[in-house]
């Protein structure tokens, strides 16, 4: 019997917040931050519908906005008709089109005069998403749209990808390398990722070494390369706010690693590599060349009879 192994990815942590609102968010790191503009009645409707699955941070401009998607990982912007007239329309389009993979949704709760034409500003500033949520309807819906992307496009697309590739592997095979793109950008050491997995680091390092597989920290820090480039699809986000995202120390430890893996700069890297592209490199070099090996590793369990070869 094959194997059956799980595609959908656990949320990733957003990155950390500024001091001003670590005390508010607290316990909602493990949420899908949402970045909004609504008005005040909207906030705290927004705010129960999405118990469980995102918090919101209510800003009151575009540049507040901004600032959520570049320094916080926001994972969509939420903005309200009522608030989006001509003005702020384009504002919104300009922030659609720095930050093209990031979920854009109108929100609709009420039609007085100008909604239509806000609503035909939005749409041409690039919004294709208007959730109306005049009817209880409208905020399953709500739920729905926001909750599609959470996980991110290219886990879904690495996820679905290696369960093709390691179709009828062990287990803890695919467990690692789920692991690998559904950790989150903390997890940034072999260490972390043994903690995670509940194996000791030098036990997984041997394990590998002894099949004879690229060592884990390539396979980590790959992955890392993989939602770098990804994130590098966004323009709006620079070098530094990348660095940021994935937790590095700096952007020139970020710089350092990418020319230690890669052999290049970081702006030769964000030319050459989207998400897809690295996805394809990481499978190229890491995962292809070694499926008749993978297809029968166990790195966190021990094979039957190790004891007694032992």
């Amino acid at each position: 019997m094959q194997q059956q192994h799980p595609t959908r990815p656990a949320p990733a942590p957003p990155a950390t917040p500024r001091p001003a609102d670590a005390a508010l968010l607290g316990a909602r790191t493990s949420l899908a931050p949402v970045t909004t503009m609504l008005t005040p009645v909207e906030r705290d409707r927004v705010d129960a519908a999405g118990e469980g699955l995102y918090y919101a941070m209510h800003r009151d401009s575009i540049d507040d906005v901004v600032r959520d998607l570049k320094e916080r990982g926001a994972a969509a912007v939420l903005v309200s008709v009522a608030r989006c007239g001509q003005r702020e329309a384009a504002r919104v389009a300009a922030v659609v089109r720095e930050f093209p993979r990031v979920t854009a949704v109108a929100l609709l709760t009420q039609v007085e005069a100008g909604t239509p034409h806000a609503v035909l500003s939005l749409g041409q500033s690039g919004v294709r998403t208007l959730v109306d949520v005049r009817q209880p309807s409208g905020w399953r819906e709500l739920r729905n749209v926001l909750s599609a992307d959470r996980t991110g496009a290219l886990q879904r697309a690495a996820l679905a990808q290696l369960s093709v590739d390691l179709d009828g592997a062990p287990d803890d095979c695919w467990r690692f390398f789920e692991a690998l793109f559904t950790s989150g950008h903390r997890v940034s050491t072999v260490r972390l990722l043994a903690r995670q997995l509940g194996v000791l680091p030098s036990t997984l390092m041997s394990r590998f070494f002894r099949a004879r597989l690229p060592a884990p920290k390539r396979y980590l820090a790959t992955a890392r390369l993989c939602r770098a480039a990804s994130l590098f699809e966004n323009p709006g986000l620079s070098v530094a706010n990348v660095a940021l995202a994935l937790d590095y120390s700096s952007p020139q430890s970020f710089g350092r690693h990418i020319r230690t893996l890669l052999g290049m700069t970081a702006v030769d890297f964000r030319r050459r590599y989207d998400g897809e592209g690295m996805l394809q490199r990481f499978r190229d070099e890491l995962v292809l060349p070694h499926l008749g090996v993978l297809r029968t590793f166990t790195p966190l369990t021990s094979p039957p009879g190790w004891a007694a070869r032992r």
